[in-house]
């Protein structure tokens, strides 16, 4: 019973979204207007399904549910990660997420939503939305009433392999021209701040979140995060991105053979570059661009091998 779980990702259509996902993972998408892949994924709104073993076909939730001895047991009602791959062919909206107290007062038991950004690629001289420069909550709400857009958000350049940790409660937009590896809590919950005055299909402007994003956001913003560090294991060069109260979140980059026991800590890996194969009790599993897998907890050695590029991620 006890093997990888390789999990088939659900796509989201999004009036920001493109074709990266196709030209770059070779995945099949639902239209030229694709946004996110929720690849490792648990929440109603998509779950993941598994694609192989005795458990092919089952959903990520009921398999939380129904046999929580392949994550340990874990205390949480719902499996409490979610990984997706963002296409930002056009400029996100302005966006803040809450955390866990508000979201389970005001979003019917939600969990809040810190995230994390793994920048795969980004068109040259790119940026992004994080944080504010109000000093207080009545500078905020001013700017945001008389739309100082311009003087109220603040820029970042990024380039790829830069890494962001962006607690809920910070003001951030992903900018045109993008395509990052999201790790976040397990939440749907977006506060939209700002929209550019964009129409959707329909010729209707997109709704904001006001009032409850302005009782979320942190003011002043706090810069956070800290200098990743490198390490090395046998053919495997780790480096550790952030390790928070929500998750963990490593890149492995892989070149040869190596040997892992992850004890009875459950870790989701997602493929962003390369081949090679996972092998376990001498079944080899193809890995590819594009593939994302869960090693449950007790699996036991396994083998990674190959040249490839890993995310890694654990509650």
């Amino acid at each position: 019973m006890m093997q990888p779980l390789f999990l088939k990702p659900v796509f989201k259509e999004r009036i920001w979204g493109g074709t990266a996902l196709k030209d770059e993972f070779g995945y099949s998408i639902p239209s030229d207007k694709t946004g996110e892949c929720w690849a490792i994924s648990a929440h109603p709104n998509g779950p993941s399904i598994i694609e192989n073993g005795p458990f092919a076909g089952v959903t990520l939730d009921k398999l939380w549910k129904e046999h929580p001895e392949l994550f340990g047991n874990p205390t949480e009602e719902v499996f409490p990660l979610l990984t997706k791959i963002l296409d930002a062919n056009m400029d996100l909206s302005v966006q803040v997420h809450p955390d866990d107290a508000y979201a389970k007062v005001n979003e019917n038991g939600e969990l809040g939503k810190t995230e994390c950004w793994y920048i795969i690629d980004c068109k040259e001289d790119a940026d992004m939305i994080f944080g504010h420069n109000a000093k207080t909550k009545e500078e905020l709400i001013a700017q945001v009433n008389d739309g100082n857009w311009n003087e109220l958000l603040r820029r970042v350049k990024i380039k790829p392999g830069d890494f962001f940790y962006v607690p809920s409660g910070t003001i951030h937009a992903l900018c045109e021209g993008t395509l990052v590896l999201e790790t976040q809590q397990s939440s749907d919950t977006t506060y939209r701040v700002y929209d550019y005055d964009r129409e959707d299909d329909q010729g209707n402007l997109r709704e904001l979140h006001l009032d409850k994003a302005i009782d979320v956001t942190t003011v002043p913003h706090q810069v956070t995060g800290s200098k990743p560090s490198v390490g090395v294991k046998e053919n495997v060069e780790i480096t550790t991105f952030v390790e928070s109260d929500f998750f963990s979140v490593y890149k492995w980059e892989v070149s040869g053979k190596s040997t892992f026991l992850l004890n009875d800590q459950y870790s989701l890996f997602s493929v962003l570059k390369g081949e090679g194969s996972l092998i376990h009790k001498g079944e080899k599993y193809s890995l590819h661009k594009g593939t994302h897998f869960i090693i449950p907890a007790g699996l036991g050695e396994f083998v990674l091998d190959g040249e490839c590029q890993l995310i890694v991620s654990h509650p």
